[in-house]
């Protein structure tokens, strides 16, 4: 099934000009998804020519601090200690303080000169190849709302993740692993909402792997032969096309026999895939994997550069050694410290080795979090939630490196220029993997629905 197929009614009666009679067209090709559903990992075409072919999120649960990090203000850092000099917006959890100046030094950075945080001193090596956007903007105040945003576009319902849509449009690369991997050490407040498929076919949702050593359960096969294991297989699926006659036919049944085949066929690639101990000694040490405070999240970014290049389509790193470790609400000074030793050098590692692998072209490279942190004070050492005006990076994939897109203002509250809102982020991810984002659409419960619902524009300025 192509892309055209997954018009909405309305574009198609606009498109055709042959008024209401094409509603049962429309309602053809709605009947046409169960076949893709029973052939999820089909290769698709996108609409367009992609820049990224492959994406890895490197997610940052709980809200990454912008004016510690990313976005130096040194009027918070004159006036510490002060009111904030204008009214806080409505939307507030708890009532903060006074201005709260980041206690970590800035200085300029590459050719680019970027203002970086002496807390990402390897990161910073990398900024001429990093979009800063500073101006990004969310809905919801609160982890929950929030994270489902920026990860489904959606605040209140379930939605599919932004995984499942890229699957969904462009289905698996390579057919002996999964299309859509999220490594999650341990379990964020959202859990699975985050990368399940909601409402597209089941065969779309991400596939979790909480234990690093471990990552794949039961992918070996006790009997030890792979043409016994293909009989059954196949004895399997005649008993469930059988099932499936002259019934409604349920996508979950065609995710379960696809999802059957590919652990079948994951059994010869994935472990090779997901072994990391496979790597030499000085990748070992570029990624930090032989540190304690650098070996988890070293151990995923390296796991997330061996399975992009394999053709797994979307990998989504949590930093979740425990569960929201961004949320400083108290303990900033010697938190937050603890959070950038430990992905700095991992994140650095990964730039370098996908540039140097000829990788970093055409794989976007994602950073940030749900939103940022308060430049007010929450007691005397911590930033509340702070949806208003925060930061997240980009890298490679087609984007434009070494630029800063957008500006809060003097204290770093509001955005003030080239506001980003997450659907517009999520509009520009999408046209870089070949996709018109107000296109990509599936048909649920009587309307199209899409990754931006109604909104979102592509950042023309961002793009190389």
């Amino acid at each position: 099934m192509t892309h055209q197929l997954t018009l909405s009614r309305r574009d198609l009666l606009a498109r055709t000009g042959c008024g209401f009679g094409l509603l049962a067209l429309a309602d053809l090709l709605a009947a046409n998804e169960p076949h893709r559903a029973a052939q999820a990992y089909a290769i698709r075409a996108p609409h367009h020519s992609p820049k990224a072919k492959r994406i890895i999120f490197l997610y940052m649960p709980g809200g990454p601090s912008h004016v510690d990090l990313f976005d130096p203000k040194p009027r918070l850092a004159a006036e510490n200690g002060q009111p904030l000099p204008f009214e806080k917006p409505k939307l507030e959890r708890t009532k903060t303080g006074n201005l709260l100046a980041s206690p970590w030094k800035f200085s300029r950075q590459g050719d680019s000169g970027i203002e970086v945080s002496e807390l990402l001193p390897h990161t910073a090596r990398h900024i001429d190849d990093l979009c800063v956007i500073r101006s990004m903007v969310a809905d919801n105040i609160n982890h929950t709302g929030a994270a489902l945003q920026m990860c489904t576009g959606e605040q209140a319902f379930s939605r599919p993740s932004l995984g499942s849509w890229l699957t969904y449009g462009l289905g698996t690369e390579n057919q002996n692993l999964p299309g859509f991997v999220v490594v999650s050490p341990a379990a964020v407040f959202q859990g699975a909402q985050l990368w399940a498929s909601s409402f597209l076919p089941s065969a779309y949702q991400g596939t979790l792997v909480r234990d690093l050593k471990n990552p794949i359960a039961n992918l070996g096969d006790p009997s030890g032969s792979l043409e016994g294991q293909r009989k059954k297989l196949d004895a399997l699926v005649r008993l469930n096309e059988l099932h499936k006659r002259d019934r409604v036919i349920d996508s979950q049944l065609d995710a379960r026999i696809a999802s059957f085949e590919l652990a079948f066929r994951m059994q010869r690639e994935a472990p090779e895939a997901f072994d990391i101990s496979r790597e030499s000694e000085a990748t070992q040490k570029l990624y930090g994997t032989d540190q304690p405070a650098t070996e988890l999240f070293g151990k995923q970014c390296l796991l997330a550069r061996r399975l992009v290049e394999r053709g797994v389509r979307f990998v989504q790193l949590f930093d979740a050694p425990q569960n929201n470790a961004w949320d400083h609400h108290g303990g900033l000074r010697e938190n937050l410290p603890k959070r950038c030793l430990a992905v700095d050098q991992p994140i650095a590692a990964l730039l370098t080795d996908l540039k140097s692998r000829g990788l970093l072209e055409d794989t976007l490279v994602l950073w940030g979090g749900e939103f940022g942190r308060t430049p007010t004070a929450e007691g005397t050492n911590g930033r509340e939630h702070h949806p208003f005006g925060f930061t997240m990076w980009l890298a490679g994939g087609g984007i434009r490196g070494g630029i800063v897109h957008g500006a809060t203002d003097e204290f770093g509250w509001h955005s003030v220029q080239d506001k980003v809102h997450v659907h517009d982020l999520h509009a520009t991810i999408l046209h870089q993997m070949g996709f018109d984002h107000e296109r990509l659409t599936y048909r649920h419960g009587g309307r199209d629905y899409r990754l931006t619902d109604v909104h979102g524009e592509v950042v023309q300025a961002i793009l190389a």
